[in-house]
């Protein structure tokens, strides 16, 4: 369990289309075998450390004659964001994908200051 340090508790948020490759035709639509997406995303404010990042699929469009194979996950977080990667593999087809985040950490406090 994380224990914050402070009591400014900061909680950010958003939704990202990743792709939308049906209508390109793209590799994630007409591929196969591992394919992977990744999209920075910016936090609206930097927040104190690294913050506890949930994410997850909230639109998800796929071929259903095929298996349905997906791995949504946050990668590289920082204080000042993080790459949301999106993976499927075999022989699903994803025509497109929407992720949903939130991120939860101390915000800086007045106090944090250094000498040196």
């Amino acid at each position: 369990m994380r224990r914050l340090s402070n009591h400014l508790v900061g909680v950010d948020q958003g939704s990202v289309p990743m792709f939308s490759d049906f209508e390109n035709d793209g590799r994630m639509w007409s591929g196969d075998g591992p394919r992977m997406r990744r999209c920075k995303v910016a936090f609206s404010h930097p927040f104190r450390a690294t913050p506890a990042v949930h994410v997850s699929i909230s639109m998800w469009d796929t071929d259903g004659d095929r298996n349905q194979r997906a791995d949504i996950s946050a990668e590289a977080i920082t204080p000042e964001g993080f790459e949301l990667v999106f993976r499927t593999w075999g022989d699903s087809r994803v025509a497109r994908i929407r992720a949903d985040w939130l991120a939860i950490g101390e915000l800086p406090h007045d106090d944090d200051w250094q000498m040196y």
